[in-house]
């Protein structure tokens, strides 16, 4: 039973989460272009009042007058619009998600035991969870702490987003040092989308509840709030898209499970942000077309590093040393490496199916036995060798890759590898 709310809770959190990032994403983006599209007020008695801009639309049948002030307007609304539990409820849903289903089985889904670090590899269950806890708050203080040194006044901010850029760099590379391969997509995601909620929560409604009780106070708002504002809105923008990239990575085990994971991350948060500011460009009446086109060749890039034919031979099970009765029968499936034949690069579905049974078997089986699933993941099965040949491209796909066994928990062998490789070759 406990399983089964535990797969409702993952279920319900990530509509949620899904829910509460489109309307965020979507408010955020829509403000954006307003404010990039918005002309010079046409009528005398606008710009008297103070309207910086304006934007005509229509929408649903309507048409909408949009004003933006450059000052206070002489009376503010009492049911002034605040935009920020969006941003809120889609992070605590997001972490939410990260609990229950990495941090509750953090062996298998953050220790990363192929790290050159010794440290990181022999990490246990909790040490995992705190490092991972601790990387995201680092992400977060690091990045502040370069806005608030490098441009405090809004007057630097160039230099800042070079400055953004290499940190991000590093943890892309950090992360797949640290952890395992789709959980270190996934908290380089996650710092930035901390970063983007917690500007929120910080500095930008702070800073607009300062200006507001201003204006309610007859005062003058500190105009560095208004900038400060800006400054973090503008980095929120950028994030974006690589963040709904690096969440949605988890499936594409090709990316996370190559040898130059961190250079495709990397190259995939820029193309993002490039392919963001032909957007912001284009509100703006300027179209650049040279901003997507280097998006796109920096994920042909990307996509070129995670070819097969690129991938490291640890990584692609093809290049594995020749199969050895001592190796296999350490392994536990010595029969079936055995019965494949050294001399023959063939593999009979029998000897698969052995070496699936004792490596995979313990989640992918109806009652599974590991603790952390209730049922087969996926839903795919693999007890009988009907199951295991009717799932031959994916097993040969994921065990290529290395994305499976998760965290090699199992300890499939290279030999192994090869063994599914080479299965049905003629």
């Amino acid at each position: 039973m406990s399983s089964y709310l535990l797969d409702v809770s993952n279920f319900l959190l990530r509509w949620l989460h899904v829910i509460a990032a489109i309307a965020w994403i979507g408010e955020s983006i829509y403000f954006v272009m307003l404010d990039n599209g918005l002309k010079t007020p046409k009528a005398e008695e606008d710009r008297r009042k103070g309207v910086f801009g304006e934007m005509w639309a229509v929408h649903g049948g309507g048409f909408y007058h949009n004003q933006k002030y450059a000052t206070a307007p002489e009376k503010l609304p009492d049911d002034l619009h605040w935009s920020f539990w969006k941003s809120y409820v889609t992070w605590l849903s997001g972490f939410g998600l990260f609990v229950i289903l990495y941090m509750a089985n953090p062996s298998f889904y953050l220790v990363n035991p192929g790290s050159p670090w010794q440290w990181a590899a022999n990490l246990s269950g909790l040490e995992a969870n705190l490092v991972a806890l601790a990387f995201l708050a680092g992400g977060w203080v690091v990045y502040n702490e370069l806005c608030k040194r490098i441009s405090p006044n809004m007057d630097r901010d160039g230099l800042l987003s070079i400055a953004v850029a290499v940190m991000m760099v590093v943890v892309a590379w950090l992360s797949v040092h640290i952890f395992s391969g789709r959980a270190a997509f996934l908290l380089t995601g996650a710092v930035m989308a901390t970063a983007m909620s917690a500007n929120v929560f910080f500095w930008i409604i702070p800073g607009q509840r300062r200006m507001v009780k201003a204006m309610q106070a007859g005062e003058t708002p500190n105009p560095l709030d208004g900038k400060r504002g800006k400054q973090r809105s503008v980095h929120n923008t950028y994030f974006t898209l690589p963040v709904v990239l690096l969440m949605i990575s988890n499936h594409y085990s090709f990316a996370y499970t190559n040898d130059w994971a961190w250079v495709i991350m990397a190259l995939l948060i820029f193309a993002g942000a490039l392919i963001r500011q032909y957007f912001v460009l284009m509100h703006s009446g300027h179209h650049k077309p040279a901003y997507p086109a280097a998006g796109v060749v920096l994920i042909l890039l990307a996509f070129g590093l995670g070819a097969p034919s690129l991938s490291s031979d640890s990584t692609s099970g093809a290049a594995s040393a020749a199969v050895t009765s001592e190796s296999s029968a350490s392994s536990g499936t010595g029969k079936a490496v055995a019965d494949s034949g050294e001399d023959s690069d063939a593999t009979p579905l029998a000897s698969v199916h052995a070496v699936v049974v004792e490596r995979c078997a313990s989640c992918h089986a109806a009652q599974p036995t590991h603790a952390g699933f209730s049922a087969p993941p996926a839903g795919v099965a693999l007890e009988t060798e009907a199951q295991t040949e009717q799932q031959k491209a994916v097993i040969q796909q994921v065990v290529a890759s290395g994305y499976m066994p998760l965290g090699n928990l199992t300890q499939m062998t290279d030999d192994e590898r090869k063994l599914i490789a080479n299965w049905g070759s003629e």
